[in-house]
């Protein structure tokens, strides 16, 4: 009997190849998995369960997200009462109790005097809020000339059409047009040649933020109304910022009156041994982005963390008014709500940050010594994610990372995300020293034998 069904349950239903044909899978080569499927049907801790029994480490995090782990009784439970108590309430001109305490919890969790949360359902909509706020920010402070962005080359920030325009990934563009908002990018922070097999923060880099005062002198700092970047750029492979870097772009956005914004998506809730990948940096942003490990994986939710100064600009006008025309059907929604403050209970409880910058030097031990392998390039660590650069297959970009997901799912039972030809880890925070060693020591059997 699987750990993952209930004494004497008879097994769910599993789907066969002819079911699949119906659903159009996001970011997925859906003709390649027709042919080869890689079905999850169970997930408890470090492990899922496949569609035929077999016990998969996880090595992602679900998708950067399973923070604490799968099937964590505390956040299951607290969705189920919740669901029993009240499902939904109107989250327009009404409120309910959690969304409150939550917004409390995050907001004291964050650096400095980033105080006030408003509430979304995933990072792409935490990054196209932040974005409208920076923009109704000028505008409530007389300059609502500033209306460009300024994001980075490589960095990700959601499917929205916002998102897109500030993000620096060429495929989620090019069938979509630029997005909406104007937009100028400062150039990618990684460079191969001076920072291979990096650990942590690269030491080289720092001198690439000074970048922003050339788009500066291009289209004025009067147009510009915030830069958005991530911290760790994760979705491109794991690219973190070089040392000094935020530091420097903090004093580039003070200097030029431009809004601050960090896409904490990934980074957040631990996955770089703080709260917010901010703190391990001493920078506060005027703006964090949250999504993914605020409810572990457990119910969608995002958000937006802005300081006080943003906040009181809007508190003006007549008390009845709206002050800011935004919102989504399902901000704070209860079942998220419940969710995300057991999973911060938990975070707390099991000191999981903390473990997280524990686990940061065995972690990153055990992926660099898969250096030396075949077709290994190039292999970036900090906090609990890394990702291995494999060189591509000549006329063939992206194959040698997608056969590396094949090999490491069915031959090698461990679950890893791909960017490109790059295989990335980034196990939940209760990953095990022994279980670091494993996964590990299974992608490297696998690379071996892609070779």
């Amino acid at each position: 009997m699987s750990q993952f069904n209930a004494p004497g349950a008879a097994p769910e239903p599993v789907a066969s190849p002819n079911d699949l044909d119906a659903y159009w899978m996001p970011f997925t080569a859906n003709r390649a998995f027709r042919k080869s499927p890689r079905l999850l049907v169970g997930a408890k801790d470090m492990h899922y369960q496949t569609s035929d029994g077999r016990q998969i480490i996880d090595g992602a995090a679900g998708l950067w997200c399973v923070n604490a782990g799968h099937g964590r009784a505390p956040i299951v439970e607290a969705i189920r009462a919740q669901a029993g108590e009240m499902d939904f309430a109107p989250p327009f001109q009404f409120g309910s109790p959690k969304a409150f305490q939550l917004a409390s919890r995050i907001a004291a969790l964050a650096p400095g005097d980033l105080d006030h949360v408003f509430f979304v359902n995933s990072g792409s909509e935490a990054v196209d809020t932040a974005m409208k706020i920076a923009l109704a920010y000028h505008q409530a402070n007389g300059q609502g000339g500033r209306q460009r962005f300024v994001g980075r080359v490589r960095g990700y920030h959601g499917v929205g059409f916002g998102g897109i325009a500030v993000g620096g990934m060429p495929a989620n563009r090019k069938a979509f047009g630029i997005g909406t908002p104007a937009a100028d990018h400062l150039p990618t922070t990684y460079n191969r040649a001076e920072q291979a097999y990096a650990r942590g923060e690269p030491a080289w880099g720092a001198h690439l933020a000074d970048e922003l005062e050339n788009i500066v002198a291009l289209h004025d700092a009067s147009t510009i109304g915030a830069v958005i970047v991530e911290p760790m750029a994760g979705s491109t492979g794991v690219l973190a910022a070089p040392q000094g870097y935020l530091q420097r772009l903090r004093a580039l956005c003070d200097k030029h009156g431009l809004l601050l914004i960090f896409d904490e998506v990934i980074t957040g809730f631990g996955r770089l041994g703080h709260a917010f990948a901010s703190q391990r940096y001493g920078v506060v942003p005027d703006m964090i982005c949250f999504a993914k490990g605020v409810t572990s994986g457990a119910v969608p939710m995002g958000g937006v963390i802005v300081r006080k100064h943003i906040f009181d600009a809007f508190m003006k006008g007549p008390e009845h008014m709206v002050e800011l025309f935004h919102g989504y059907t399902y901000s704070a929604h209860p079942l998220a709500c419940a969710a995300g403050l057991a999973a911060l209970a938990l975070y707390e409880e099991e000191g999981l940050f903390a473990r997280a910058l524990k686990l940061e030097a065995s972690f990153a031990d055990a992926l660099h010594g898969l250096k030396g392998l075949p077709n290994v390039v190039d292999i970036r660590t900090i906090g609990l994610a890394g990702a291995i650069d494999l060189a591509p297959r000549p006329d063939a970009p992206g194959l040698r990372g997608y056969q590396a997901m094949e090999e490491t799912f069915h031959r090698r039972d461990v679950l890893v995300r791909i960017a490109g030809d790059s295989i990335v880890l980034c196990p939940p925070l209760i990953v095990s020293e022994n279980q670091i060693g494993e996964i590990a020591d299974k992608v490297g059997a696998a690379i071996k034998a892609l070779a």
